[in-house]
């Protein structure tokens, strides 16, 4: 049975490949691991194996393997859907929030982020793909979205994240992708917003991801396997 940092390995090599073949800097690449359901036992196995950063999609899960790691510098980052009354805790306990859609959100973050804290990394969620069942603000709303929330005090608004209809057509996938990839291009040079960071990419399509330009790939299943969702 492979390990956790045998997994790790895996998903590097194939982060190396697709920069390779994508003729990026692997460098500019980074992995973010998502643990939501994994235990604090996991996590500090991946810690011991290289890895730093890791995704979380609910808030007291997040906070009770905070509590259990708090001798790991670990970086911690919030993708999950956001509900108002859970702004402050992610304001206090994480560096990153990739799922941000609303100002409303946005404005609350911001207010409840503490000052001794650098400030709170921001990615704009974008449902790329229409769907129904996502989240994200659509493509239209980005530019007024992202221009208000570079306004807020506390807050550094870093980029986009995309979860993209899933399918394993590799030129659908791209496709997607660099819809995402123009949409971030069009926040930097026509409303001159300093976001340089593409959270997009999971297990199964990462590749594409780093073809069009993804800073962060969010591997859960490739690093821990199948989720149990019976699990807190």
């Amino acid at each position: 049975m492979s390990t956790i940092a045998d997994n790790i390995a895996l998903v590097s090599a194939r982060i190396r490949a697709a920069a390779q073949a994508s003729q990026r800097d692997e460098s500019s690449i980074h992995l973010l691991a998502v643990s939501k359901t994994k235990p604090a036992a996991a996590l500090r196995e991946a810690y011991a194996a290289g890895l730093r950063d890791f995704g979380e999609n609910y808030l007291q899960e997040a906070l009770g393997k905070q509590a259990e790691l708090g001798d790991l510098p670990l970086s911690w980052h919030f993708i999950g859907p956001i509900q108002s009354n859970k702004t402050r805790a992610i304001a206090e306990n994480f560096a990153w929030v990739h799922s941000v859609d609303r100002l409303k959100i946005a404005q609350r973050l911001s207010e409840q982020r503490p000052a001794d804290l650098p400030p709170l990394n921001i990615c704009i969620q974008v449902n790329v793909s229409g769907e129904a069942s996502k989240s994200g603000c659509t493509p239209a709303d980005l530019p007024a979205l992202a221009s208000a929330i570079s306004a807020l005090p506390r807050l550094k608004l870093r980029g986009l994240m995309a979860i993209p209809e899933p399918t394993d057509d590799r030129a659908a996938q791209d496709a997607a992708f660099a819809a995402v990839r123009r949409l971030n291009e069009n926040l930097r040079d026509r409303l001159d917003l300093p976001t340089d960071t593409l959270s997009m990419g999971m297990s199964h399509d990462l590749e594409a991801a780093i073809a069009q330009g993804a800073t962060w790939v969010r591997i859960g299943t490739a690093l821990f396997g199948a989720r149990d969702y019976g699990q807190p």
